[in-house]
Formats: C-alpha cells, sequence, structure tokens
C-alpha cells in the first residue's frame, strides 16, 4: 500500500492513530486497541512510505529526521483529512505514528465534555490547565475551548503548536496559529514573542520545561488567559509537576506566583466501554482561596479531599467521575478500578454497590 492508501484506510475505519513499524503489517489504533492489516513490512518499505509523506508536507526537508532522529510535522490531503506525523528512527530503520484529526473542529457535546470544563472559556486571565496521559484527548479539549472563545468573544487568540492538529478559522476573535519548526524555533521563544503581538488569549501546546513554565506563569501575571496542557493525571500531581521542574531554590517563588494565576486544572482519562468504545473521566479543579494557599504552603497533596468535597463549586475528582460512569453503566467496576487514583477509596465505594 502506497502512504495515501493507509491514511484512506484509517480514516475509513475511524482509527485515532496508525502505527508503522518495521517487522509488522501497518498497525491501526481503533477505539484503544491496535489491528494490524497488510503484509509485514520491511525496513525499505517503510523507508519509501516516510519519503511519500515528506513529499506530501510540501517537500518537507528530510534532513531534519535523519539528522535529529524524529520529527513532528503535519499533512493535509484535500477531501480526507488532516494527519499529526511523527517520524522517528528505531533500530536502525525509519517508523511512524500518525494521529488522524479531522478538518472540522470536534463537537464538545458528542465527545462528552461536560459545561463544567467549558466554563473554564470564560475566564479571561490566569492559567488553565489540561492534563491526561498521551492519547487522553488533550488536544481536543483544547481546540474544543479555543472554538467556544473565538464563537462568543471578541479577542486575539494566539496559539503555539507541535504540530498545529485543528484549524481554527476567525469568527468573533482573531485566531493566530503558529507552529514549532515552521514558524518559531521554541514555545519558550514563541511564547515570548507571543507579549509583543497583542494577545488576549494565549494557548501553548505543552508545557515541556521549566524556561516555558516560567514563560506562561509571567504571561499569566500579566493579564492574560493562558491554556496549556501536560502529561500528568489529577490536579495535585499537576501541581507537583510544575514545581519539581524547578531548582530546589527556585520552587518557593514558583508555588507562590502559581497559585497566584493558577485558574484551573482539568485532568482527563480515555474509558473503554464495555461495547469497545472510549468514554471520557474528568477531574475538574477550580481554584478558590483554600487551595491557593495550599498550593503556597506546599501543601498540594490536600487539593484532592477539597475537591471531593467541592461540588457546589462544579469541581469533580477523578475518582467521583469514574464512580458516576459505573452508575450509569457506562463502564465496568474493574475499569473504574484500573484507572483510579485513590484505589482503597474506590473499592469501598464499589463494595458498597456504589
Amino acid at each position: 500500500m502506497t502512504i495515501e492508501e493507509i491514511l484512506r484506510r484509517a480514516v475509513a475505519d475511524e482509527a485515532s492513530d496508525v502505527l508503522i513499524i518495521a517487522g509488522m503489517p501497518a498497525g491501526f489504533k481503533i477505539n484503544g486497541l491496535i489491528q494490524r492489516e497488510g503484509q509485514r513490512l520491511l525496513p525499505d518499505d517503510i523507508r519509501t512510505l516516510v519519503e511519500e509523506l515528506y513529499r506530501l508536507a510540501d517537500n518537507r526537508d528530510f534532513s531534519r529526521l535523519t539528522a535529529c532522529g524524529d520529527d513532528d510535522f503535519s499533512v493535509s490531503i484535500p477531501g480526507l483529512s488532516r494527519f499529526r506525523i511523527n517520524a522517528f528512527k528505531q533500530r536502525g530503520s525509519l517508523g511512524l505514528v500518525i494521529r488522524v484529526v479531522s478538518f472540522s473542529l470536534p463537537d464538545r457535546k458528542a465527545l462528552g465534555i461536560p459545561d463544567n470544563v467549558m466554563a473554564f472559556a470564560n475566564r479571561t486571565r490566569g492559567m488553565v490547565l489540561i492534563t491526561g496521559p498521551a492519547g487522553s484527548g488533550k488536544t481536543t479539549t483544547l481546540a474544543c475551548l479555543v472554538d467556544q472563545i473565538n464563537s462568543t468573544r471578541n479577542s486575539h487568540i494566539i496559539t503555539i503548536e507541535d504540530p498545529i492538529e485543528y484549524l481554527h478559522h476567525h469568527k468573533m476573535s482573531v485566531v493566530t496559529q503558529r507552529e514549532l519548526s515552521t514558524d518559531t524555533a521554541s514555545y519558550d521563544t514563541a511564547l515570548r514573542a507571543a507579549l509583543r503581538e497583542a494577545p488576549d488569549i494565549i494557548l501553548l501546546g505543552e508545557m515541556r520545561d521549566a524556561d516555558t513554565i516560567r514563560a506562561a506563569v509571567t504571561a499569566a501575571e500579566t493579564g492574560h488567559l493562558v491554556i496549556s496542557t501536560l502529561h500528568t493525571v489529577g490536579a495535585s500531581s499537576t501541581i507537583d509537576r510544575i514545581v519539581d521542574s524547578f531548582p530546589s531554590e527556585q520552587q518557593q517563588q514558583i508555588r507562590t506566583q502559581l497559585s497566584m494565576v493558577l485558574e484551573g486544572v482539568v485532568s482527563q482519562q480515555l474509558i473503554p466501554t464495555g461495547d469497545g468504545s472510549l468514554v471520557p473521566a474528568f477531574e475538574v479543579m477550580s481554584v478558590n482561596n483554600a487551595i491557593r494557599n495550599m498550593i503556597r504552603e506546599s501543601k498540594a497533596y490536600q487539593i484532592d479531599n477539597v475537591i471531593s468535597q467541592s461540588a457546589a463549586e462544579g469541581m469533580v475528582s477523578m475518582d467521583q467521575s469514574l464512580l458516576r460512569l459505573v452508575q450509569s453503566k457506562r463502564i465496568s467496576a474493574t475499569e473504574a478500578l484500573r484507572h483510579s487514583i485513590n484505589s482503597e477509596w474506590m473499592e469501598r465505594r464499589l463494595s458498597a454497590g456504589v
């Protein structure tokens, strides 16, 4: 198969990802499970497919892959879809992981993104973080938040992504989308430049290191709304991850800054259902004065209790979200326990008949 045939197969089968690795047939990830189709691919076959992709990407410079060992970019095929590409070297050959991204923006209701998550689109300043493991739908949630702002507010939205996945058209807002390596050298560089580009909202694809986190916090301190992602599960883990990114002598300073600018943390996971599909579970933390004090005083471990007891403020813990999915018979008790944060709490609730 050519690379275009593989991509068309992925779209037709509603695959989320395509895995092309030497020694196995093309793998299509459908509802979280990898299905292999076709003949076993040899290293020369893979190289041909990779070269085809680089030609589709406006003849992208192949030396980026050969020099660095990996390369991220996106490809659009008219009438089919957009694709996020990660090309890499492995065991002396090349490999590809391709994420299928629709041309149309996602429907947040169809995806099950709740109102208390979308409410963060109404914030005008501070920092909102979308967290979760790889493949949990963070980018999709970001796209829904940006589209909500774009549809309801007159603002300048700057996105900094690696690579750009969803394309946003100008609605009530003006949307400027910048892609790493194509439009700018790094998140940190683009973020500092964004402060001179009259932004109201800055979307940062990922906070990868201390320099980027510091620049994002500074942007939030100066009155902008900054929305970004981290690969963590749970609000307290997110706070710890940010603080631990800094040397010990700087950690109290970042705690103090974070306590002032953080507005909310959404943590999400995709949970397998009985019919083979996936359903999202969301933890939602909206920062109040009690949580700000806990962040400042290095008591992030107490945040989970506040979330669990603050339903009236629109908060919900990950375990509460999982339990609701069990109660509505959308997921099994086994899956809830496997994805829970506090397994002992979950076991007690499940044993009590939910």
